[in-house]
């Protein structure tokens, strides 16, 4: 099967295809040796004349490509031959990796937009010339054309381009609920349907030019959101792109075929050409290769793997050819799981949205009093300006900025700590971070990381190979000593153990060979410091246990108390060493020989004391107290449960990004103040000159965009510049 073939294989297929409604297939393409226009033409007309093609769009900028066909009558692999035949080899996107949802409402607003401007201009002329005839330039008759000529140019932008806004309205009331797009509808229909009526009539105020104006201004500070937002999901998203779906798997007879990485099995050896991506999780059988692991570390200085080193997809092969024997690969590599883990940030960015409808809806319902306010006070007054003050009204009060403030910040905000290492899975907790006063961090593999030392281990029968059946137990176990263990002990008795057990606090208990094992701390109290391997007669060895801090926790540390953050060390490790460690890492209080229930317990103290706390953890040991704390972290290092349970994820195992997640949170809560206070004073300046009818419709519309532009701005400035302690309220 060679490199073009394996495409048709149906669950590679799968990954790369979108069905559309009308039956048809579309994929979208990185092309690698895209050079100029004229290669893009050639391209197009190559592709348009498969049998089936119906539309092709290239983007040379992007070198990207996008098809849609007629599966029917050509296929994917001819699509791929055809690119090669032109020196353009084309690489199918994933269907998450080509963003082609934020890209369809991207170009459609700009559509819409463009609509809507192209109108405007048009409209204001008519405009013009109607505003001239007031002072005779111009006779009856032709006035009357040109308030037609508005009421026709003005009818694509109403009904096309303010489309959102009449959708989102509608939604808003079959959901009986108060959102933004309920004022700005009502005001674009009414004035609408009024000047109309007044065209239709041949006399009385027509306000064309303010409500194409109104939409356009409106269209475009959502646009300026809308590329806002998506440009900072990407920073989270490019993370975790980039794992080939292909791969070259060595046959039994040495030679390579072509197949699905997804299929790839443990015990596989794959070949990884220079400039190529690692498809899978592996060991490395080669002598040394130089790697690009950007995407897995953030590390952007090219790193030396010697043989026996473990790879992770998604690595990029920058020096040499690589031969891997696969461990992990499709939805088990740690690529993927960190795909998994930024797909549950994509949710808590979807949720982002609806996070102030509570604050919005007693501030919309305000609104529709005090038009409806004006318009009774002016209808009593002078009825002839009680419409067009009560729409300056609703226009110029309309909480657009009020809305966008806390979602742009949010999602400005999600975007930079994934491009920094901390992924968000509940943006709610980001407020609460800002409020933090207490962290209790676990110790073992998240503040040290832990060895054996083999040399100071010893056993008390000589009789047992205790290094390869403690090895067994380790490696059925996720707890960073654990892995300590099966690191020292390269054991591959791992499916050799039945019955296996996690212990939480007391270890790992298993029966190899019909032999009841356990591995974890002495239970009578004595000697918490190392480990010890026994079986139903008593203890076979006992490891020696030394750890090192982490390189960034004392930093980490130092700068969490610089913020106002008490740290606190809970750990179920003796106390001599938690002692040390607390010592290094300065540490004031810390508490030793900790299960899970005394964690817990702890937490509950400080809650009870009034403190808002953060729990750091990576273990199953750990998922109660994350669980339970007001905000917690986890290492993306450490077990799926502790993350499972975890409002932050630590990426690449950098404690530094508990730093950036409370200055990027305290920066938020600052930027949405700011916003919220200009909103307010905005409309307590501009609302009485609109209800005292000194505001026209269109002045109305440009500071009512004017004031969400500048929301919007100054929301996308979080992340550039850190903001002095005591400035976040």
């Amino acid at each position: 099967m060679n490199a073009y073939e394996v495409w048709a294989h149906p669950q590679l297929a799968a990954q790369v295809l979108r069905l559309r409604r009308d039956g048809k297939r579309e994929a979208s393409f990185r092309l690698a040796a895209l050079h100029d226009a004229r290669h893009v033409m050639q391209l197009d007309q190559l592709l348009h004349g498969l049998p089936g093609v119906q539309r092709v769009r290239i983007d040379l900028a992007s070198r990207r490509a996008h098809v849609i066909w007629d599966d029917s009558r050509t296929s994917l692999p001819a699509l791929l031959r055809a690119f090669a035949s032109l020196q353009c080899p084309a690489q199918p996107l994933g269907l998450d990796s080509a963003d082609d949802s934020d890209q369809r409402e991207a170009r459609d607003l700009l559509k819409r937009l463009l609509v809507a401007g192209m109108f405007t201009m048009q409209v204001m002329t008519y405009a013009l010339v109607i505003y001239l005839g007031v002072v005779d330039f111009v006779d009856f008759t032709t006035r009357e054309l040109f308030r037609w000529l508005g009421l026709l140019s003005s009818l694509p932008v109403v009904v096309y381009s303010a489309r959102p806004f009449t959708d989102g309205a509608l939604h808003e009331l079959r959901a009986r609920t108060l959102g933004m797009n309920l004022p700005i509808a009502v005001a674009v229909w009414l004035v609408f349907l009024a000047s109309a009526a007044n065209t239709l009539r041949g006399h009385g105020e027509i306000y064309f030019d303010s409500i194409t104006m109104f939409v356009f201004l409106l269209l475009a500070a959502r646009y300026v959101e809308r590329r806002a937002q998506h440009r900072n999901t990407a920073l989270g998203d490019a993370a975790v792109d980039g794992t080939p779906l292909l791969a070259q798997r060595y046959r039994a007879d040495g030679t390579l075929e072509t197949m699905p990485a997804m299929e790839l099995l443990p015990g596989d050896r794959v070949h990884i050409a220079e400039g190529a991506t690692v498809p899978a999780d592996g060991e490395l059988e080669s002598d040394a290769v130089q790697l690009d692991e950007s995407a897995m570390t953030g590390e952007s200085r090219p790193v030396t793997r010697y043989r026996g080193a473990p790879l992770a997809a998604g690595s990029i092969v920058l020096d040499g050819v690589a031969t891997l024997r696969v461990q992990h690969s499709g939805k088990h590599t740690a690529a993927a799981r960190i795909g998994a883990l930024s797909a549950r940030t994509r949710m808590a960015r979807e949720a982002v949205a609806s996070t102030d409808h509570a604050d919005l809806r007693p501030f919309i319902a305000r609104v529709l009093l005090l038009t409806l306010l004006t318009a009774a006070g002016w209808l009593l007054v002078d009825p002839a300006k009680a419409f067009e003050s009560a729409i300056a009204v609703l226009v110029i009060a309309c909480p657009c900025a009020f809305a966008l403030t806390a979602p742009s910040a949010m999602t400005r905000a999600l975007g930079v700590l994934a491009q920094r290492g901390v992924l968000v899975v509940d943006s709610a907790a980001l407020d609460t971070m800002a409020r933090v006063d207490v962290a209790v961090f676990d110790k073992t593999g998240t503040l040290t990381t832990p060895c054996i030392d083999v040399s100071a281990s010893h056993a008390f029968r000589q009789d047992v190979a205790w290094m390869s059946l403690a090895g067994a137990l380790a490696s059925r176990s996720s707890h960073p000593l654990a892995k300590a263990v099966a690191q020292v002990t390269n054991t591959t008795r791992s499916g050799e153990v039945q019955h296996m057990a996690i212990l939480p606090g007391h270890g790992i208990a298993g029966e190899i060979d019909g032999h009841a094992l356990r591995l974890g701390r002495r239970t009578d109290g004595q000697d918490r410091e190392d480990l010890y391997l026994c079986d139903e007669h008593g203890p076979l060895a006992a490891l020696h246990v030394d750890e090192a801090v982490r390189s960034d926790a004392l930093a980490t540390l130092a700068e969490l108390r610089a913020e106002g953050i008490d740290t606190v060390m809970a750990s179920g490790d003796a106390a001599s060493r938690v002692a040390a460690a607390a010592a290094a890492l300065g540490v004031s209080e810390s508490h030793a020989r900790q299960t899970p229930l005394d964690k817990l317990a702890l937490l509950k103290l400080k809650k009870k004391q009034g403190h808002v706390t953060l729990a750091v953890g990576d273990g199953n040991n750990d998922a109660p107290i994350l669980a339970a704390a007001d905000v917690s972290a986890a290492l993306t290092s450490g077990t799926e449960l502790s993350q499972a349970n975890a409002d932050l994820l630590l990426m690449h195992g950098q404690l530094h990004g508990l730093v950036e997640a409370r200055r990027i949170a305290r920066e938020v809560r600052h930027r949405v103040t700011q916003g919220r206070r200009w909103s307010l004073a905005y409309n307590l300046c501009a609302v009485p000159f609109a209800a005292l009818g000194w505001v026209p419709p269109w002045l109305a519309a440009v500071g009512m965009s004017a004031s969400s532009l500048v929301v919007v701005l100054n929301a996308m400035r979080v992340g550039r510049r850190p903001i002095r302690q005591g400035t976040d309220a």
